[in-house]
């Protein structure tokens, strides 16, 4: 399929494929990403105060994010399988939200942006989980990658 040229993740065939990326330099990567769960103020209250009958809530998201970030690769069909250096989670309880921020980095031949994503996305589903005994209109909005950078040796 001759105007199939353009597309990165398309095959000749006009087939979904992995991109080769077996001859791009190794670099240092790093995005950042951050996402929203909107919650009701006693829920948040609940939550600063460590009242949450399923327990401490932001630590539960900090890890949900952190492991959901390695298996990035077994989620998303077309992820490279990357070694991953670092990823940490930041999380800001306002009034009547979360904000849930990641930081990934790796030093690969591909980017990490989709691992930064995938943590901020399970850390506010976890936050969805632990909290939905108690709030019944909570919802999950504006992830995005904030940042994606480059360092060239």
């Amino acid at each position: 399929m001759e105007n199939n040229k353009n597309f990165t993740h398309i095959d000749g065939d006009g087939k979904a494929s992995m991109v080769d990326v077996s001859g791009k330099e190794i670099i240092k990567r790093i995005a950042r990403a951050e996402g929203k769960i909107y919650l009701s103020k006693n829920t948040i209250k609940l939550i600063e105060e460590n009242n949450i009958k399923k327990g401490d809530v932001l630590s539960v998201a900090n890890l949900a994010g952190i492991i959901a970030s390695k298996q990035t690769s077994n989620l998303i069909p077309l992820c490279h399988n990357i070694n991953i250096d670092k990823v940490s989670m930041s999380f800001e309880v306002l009034p009547n939200y979360i904000l849930a921020k990641s930081e990934a980095v790796c030093s690969g031949k591909t980017g990490i942006e989709m691992e930064a994503l995938t943590a901020v996305s399970l850390a506010l589903l976890s936050i969805w989980d632990m909290c939905k005994a108690v709030d019944k209109v909570m919802i999950i909005s504006d992830i995005t990658l904030i940042e994606k950078i480059k360092e060239y040796q």
